[in-house]
Order: C-alpha cells, then structure tokens, then sequence
C-alpha cells in the first residue's frame, strides 16, 4: 500500500463529503471482472484489501481509495496477421481491393472474436484525498491512468475540479541551479541519476544514472546548455525519489526506519497494520509535497 509513485493535484474547490457519503456514491461502480467482448474494466475496490467491504478509508481527516483495472491482453500482431489473411482471401476470392473503411471493420470484428479468450491483467491504483490541505494524491506515474481514475470518481460524485500545481519559479530552471551552483535545498541530499535536456524542441536528453552528479561529467553537460529535468533526491531520511520537472514523484522509496514503525502490530491484524501505515505514509507525502511546492516558489497565482 505505500505508494510508489505521487501525481499531485490541487482541488480548486472544498471536497466536503463524508466517508459515509463518498463511500455511497461509490458504490455504484463497485470493480466488476471485464465482460467476455470487453476490452477492459474499471471500477472500485476496499483500499485495505479482501478483508475490509469498506472502499473508503478514512484516517486522520484524509481518505483513502483503491480502483482495479483489468484489461484484456490481446497482441497486436496477432490481430494484424489475422487481418492480413482475411484481406488477402477477400481480395483472392473476390477479385477487389479491400479499403480502409472496411480493414477498420474487419479489424473490429478480429477484435470481438478474440477477446473472449485473451488473458488479462489486473493492476491496482491507490489515491487518497486530503481535503484539509486541498490536495488529491495519486499513486501512478502516468498521467493517462491517473486521468482514467479521477473521471471515474467524477463519474461517480459530479463535479471534481482539480488542477495540477502550478509554481511560480521553472522546475528545470531551479533544479539546474541546484547542480550547476551545488546548493541544494535543506533537508536534501543528492541521489545518483538526473536527466538532462538541450533546450528546444528537438533537444537531446543525456541519461546519467549510478554516478556523482557534482563531476565534471555531468557539470560538462550542464556548462553545454543542458538543463536538469528528472533528479534523484533524498528528503529528509525519510524517503528517496526522482523529480520531475512537471512535478509528479516517481520510484519513492520509504526508509526502513520508517516502514518499520508499525512492526509491533501483530500480523493477524491486518487492517489495523495497514490503517497506521496509511497515517504514516500520508503524514510523510503531504510533508513532501509541501516542501517540494515550497521549493519552486510557492504556487502560481
């Protein structure tokens, strides 16, 4: 459950549901298994595992939730082959061109009849809302399953504007400085991986990972116009992370220290081991996220 990754984004609006409430509205789109001619399924599920019914868990003022996403795995070359052949017996018996409107028909019907027996993937998306400060966090680093998560919680409960943050100082600008300058912020240390970027469009990125990033290798890069846009960072001891320069947090590592708070809870109570590593890991990504907004200049107006 601790989360791997942090999409942030900042609710523009009081979120003023209950648990009660939320966990109603809810309801409705309980996850259900994909259907045989379904190409994928989204839906909620209990955020503290097969134990709990509950699909919000509140704790501390802020609340947490859990979406599965199963999806049926159906290769493309196996539907680009069994087009062709139907083409080509088309074209062969037939004696005509098959154009695109009718390869997108045909394509779609190859598609119906092997979904019934493709296998499928399931995956789990972790979120919670901390109404208090505003901020909605998401555990993906993709912004296209993080959107698929929040449209189905406005599917659910109306209208939710959220936007992601905005700063007033270039995130690539700051953390350029930070390497070009070695000043980096208190309460942070440097790991050993950044991505680095030539200015424009068509700029090349440089990959350095498992290296110092104050050599004169990386500072070479940096004296050639090249700007910082993902970095490894240590906060705090607590927990380790790569930045990016559009601010989403990715491949977070908890520090054992911390992860091992809650060792004395007997494992037989699951639920209860899992409601107090929420309360600490929440506790430890709101702190971060604050800081990190703090670092680039507070929030745009």
């Amino acid at each position: 459950m601790w989360f791997k990754n942090i999409r942030a984004y900042r609710l523009t609006s009081p979120f003023d549901l209950q648990a009660e409430k939320l966990e109603e509205k809810l309801s409705g789109r309980g996850f259900q298994p994909c259907a045989k001619s379904q190409a994928q399924s989204l839906g909620w599920v209990a955020p503290l595992g097969e134990e709990s019914e509950s699909l919000v868990h509140a704790a501390n003022g802020r609340l947490l939730l859990c979406a599965r996403r199963e999806e049926k795995l159906l290769p493309a070359t196996v539907v680009r082959e069994q087009l062709e052949e139907k083409i080509a017996a088309i074209e062969s018996e037939q004696a005509r061109k098959v154009y695109r409107k009718e390869r997108l028909s045909l394509k779609d019907e190859i598609v119906q009849d092997c979904l019934p027996r493709a296998f499928t993937r399931s995956s789990r998306i972790f979120l919670y809302l901390d109404p208090r400060a505003n901020w909605l966090f998401v555990d993906s680093a993709s912004a296209a399953r993080a959107e698929e998560v929040l449209n189905l919680l406005r599917d659910c409960i109306g209208s939710f504007p959220v936007l992601l943050p905005q700063v007033n100082n270039a995130p690539t600008a700051v953390m350029t400085g930070w390497l070009a300058h070695r000043n980096l912020p208190e309460e942070f240390e440097l790991g050993s991986e950044c991505e680095l970027r030539e200015p424009g469009e068509d700029g090349g990125v440089v990959r350095c990972r498992g290296v110092d990033l104050l050599s004169e290798e990386v500072e070479t890069h940096l004296n050639a116009g090249r700007q910082v846009v993902r970095l490894a960072l240590n906060w705090d001891e607590r927990v380790a992370l790569v930045l990016a320069e559009d601010l989403c947090l990715r491949r977070l590592k908890f520090a054992e220290e911390l992860m091992k708070e809650n060792e004395d809870i007997p494992e037989a109570d699951q639920a209860a081991r899992l409601d107090a590593d929420f309360a600490l890991m929440s506790d430890a990504i709101s702190s971060l996220q604050e800081r990190i907004i703090t670092l680039f200049g507070g929030e745009a107006e």
